[in-house]
């Protein structure tokens, strides 16, 4: 049997089809399964007022996730080897074992990969969270609202600080690896393997900056300007693309967790300290300027590094505006990539509300 061959819009389309119905789609729907158990087990063992409870809830939500995408990628692969061959020609390692070893920290590369993400979370995430909440000081008010408000964030209203901290260490490590195993783990790692690697990391991150722009249909958002979750988007867009070009060039994805992880636990702490009724300009002096100071003589150390890397970023992001010679032969197929892109940011959020809390 002769296979099909595509070109142009019709290759474009079906590339990214293929990735979503036979790996990401799956995967949600495995994991989804996966999590019934901590949906229903977990508030059986413990009161959903408990702290512990959202530490078990995201502990094991990470456990699964991290479980489950090798997994789904190696039933896959059985299931839909042939069809695969059609869009990825050589694979030299299985895709299962080519995920997991984005998790591989050796004697050699652990400090630099430690090294990275320090410099992700000091020179990106941090700015962008502080000049955030010192330009529009709202959005504290408006994120410790909703994200206060669940059951499984219960830790951010408490009053001991020591109960905070243990709380959120172990809970934003483990959110930080599910969200990265999903989003450039499987969805800018694999999908940069299916078709052109500035969709797949146009589509990572769009899907992550959805996630983030989904507290616009919390009812809390109605009390503010409506463009504030827009702003959230935006933050997560910025970060996600960073993040993805990171990954796909260095094929590491605990920087992307460790940067993650220190920023989430630094945003708590601004919110913790919000509900806790202290101003702000206390967590500016005592928290971000130091921390803002350490990031500069990260730069200042390192910027030979950093420099080097933004340029080699900066070119592959570039790729992403000239026509994809493998796939593309007119300007129409280009708009066209742009279009089908952010369709399967969206497709991929909304089946991603399957695992969602």
């Amino acid at each position: 049997m002769v296979s099909r061959v595509y070109y142009g819009k019709k290759k474009i389309a079906v590339d990214r089809l293929r990735f979503f119905i036979y790996e990401v789609a799956l995967m949600f729907i495995f994991v989804f399964l996966l999590l019934i158990i901590p949906i229903f087990v977990v508030p059986l063992l413990i009161n959903k007022e408990s702290v512990l409870y959202g530490i078990l809830f995201y502990g094991l939500r990470a456990i699964f996730i991290f479980i489950g995408i090798p997994l789904t990628l190696y039933l896959s692969n059985l299931i839909f080897e042939s069809q695969k061959k059609q869009v990825i020609i050589d694979e030299d390692i299985p895709p299962s074992i080519g995920h997991l070893r984005l998790f591989k920290m050796t004697k050699k590369n652990y400090k630099y990969q430690i090294l990275y993400g320090l410099l992700i979370f000091f020179l990106v995430f941090l700015p962008i969270d502080f000049f955030t909440y010192l330009l529009i000081p709202e959005m504290i008010e408006y994120q410790a609202l909703a994200l206060s408000l669940k059951n499984t964030n219960i830790y951010l209203v408490s009053s001991n600080y020591f109960v905070f901290l243990i709380s959120v260490i172990i809970i934003q490590i483990s959110v930080s690896i599910a969200e990265e195993s999903i989003s450039r783990g499987l969805i800018a790692k694999r999908g940069s393997e299916y078709f052109f690697i500035m969709s797949a990391v146009m589509i990572s991150s769009i899907f992550f900056g959805l996630g983030h722009f989904a507290y616009f249909l919390d009812p809390v958002s109605r009390l503010y300007p409506f463009w504030y979750p827009f702003v959230w988007f935006l933050q997560a867009l910025l970060i996600g693309i960073i993040l993805s070009l990171f990954i796909l060039k260095k094929k590491w994805i605990f920087p992307a967790i460790i940067a993650h992880t220190l920023n989430n636990i630094v945003a708590a702490h601004t919110i913790w300290s919000f509900i806790q009724e202290n101003d702000f300009t206390l967590v500016a002096l005592y928290l971000y300027c130091p921390l803002l100071v350490i990031g500069i003589v990260l730069l200042v150390w390192q910027f030979p590094k950093i420099k080097d890397g933004v340029n080699t970023g900066f070119q592959i992001f570039k790729t992403y505006f000239k026509i994809d010679e493998a796939s593309e032969k007119t300007k129409g197929d280009k708009y066209f990539r742009y279009f089908i892109d952010i369709i399967m940011g969206i497709l991929i959020f909304l089946m991603s509300m399957l695992v969602a809390i």
